[in-house]
């Protein structure tokens, strides 16, 4: 049976067919809670965004997808049947990027008693034991190199925050893979303010704006 080799696993035809329809599913749902203005996942946590950071890019090509479907429709104006699919497919994509920064929004980082969880739209859900973390600093980098034991969960290509654990976590990637991460770099709105949360019923130390805990 084929499948699609995503660094070193086999995800099957199938299984990625019903990847992408969850996904799509949560983005349009993101949509109706960011018009509702509500959140996913935050119940007794303290929120932190990271939206701002990607909003006028996605906004910017959501506008130039408007303009596309416009022009797309001004071309094909003599073809009825080929000017409605192409329509549709162009709304559509329109609703979809509009949907990705929804989530972006309505799933923010969430800070608990228990844990800090790190998310990015759809795509990355990372729950971290607070009792694991060992240092938080704020670090803002602009390019990520890839190394084993590393999660860069960046925004408009930029991270402001950097976690180093005592011991790693599972990480599971868009089509399902396990890694075993112990350095995090993410971005926040206002990673300050996330670090002195996370300080708050810590042990803090070393320099200011690195919070360092101890298991």
């Amino acid at each position: 049976m084929r499948g699609t080799v995503v660094r070193g696993a086999v995800v099957k035809g199938p299984r990625i067919a019903w990847i992408l329809a969850r996904h799509e599913l949560r983005l349009l749902v993101s949509l109706v809670l960011w018009g509702a203005r509500r959140t996913h996942g935050v119940r007794g946590g303290r929120a932190f965004g990271y939206a701002q950071g990607q909003a006028a890019v996605m906004f910017g090509l959501a506008f130039v997808c408007v303009v596309e479907t416009v022009v797309m429709s001004v071309l094909l104006r003599g073809r009825p049947t080929v000017h409605a699919v192409v329509l549709l497919l162009d709304v559509y994509t329109v609703v979809i990027v509009v949907a990705l920064h929804a989530a972006s929004v309505v799933r923010p980082h969430v800070l608990d008693a228990g844990a800090l969880r790190i998310r990015r739209a759809t795509h990355v859900d990372l729950r971290i034991p607070r009792e694991r973390i060992a240092s938080v600093r704020r670090e803002t980098r602009m390019t990520h190199e890839q190394a084993d034991g590393e999660l860069h969960v960046d925004v408009g290509s930029r991270t402001s925050v950097t976690v180093h654990l005592t011991e790693p976590v599972t990480h599971v990637t868009f089509f399902g893979r396990r890694r075993e991460v112990r350095v995090v770099r993410f971005h926040a709105d206002d990673p300050d303010g996330l670090i002195r949360a996370l300080a708050t019923g810590g042990r803090a130390g070393g320099r200011p704006g690195e919070h360092t805990a101890q298991a």
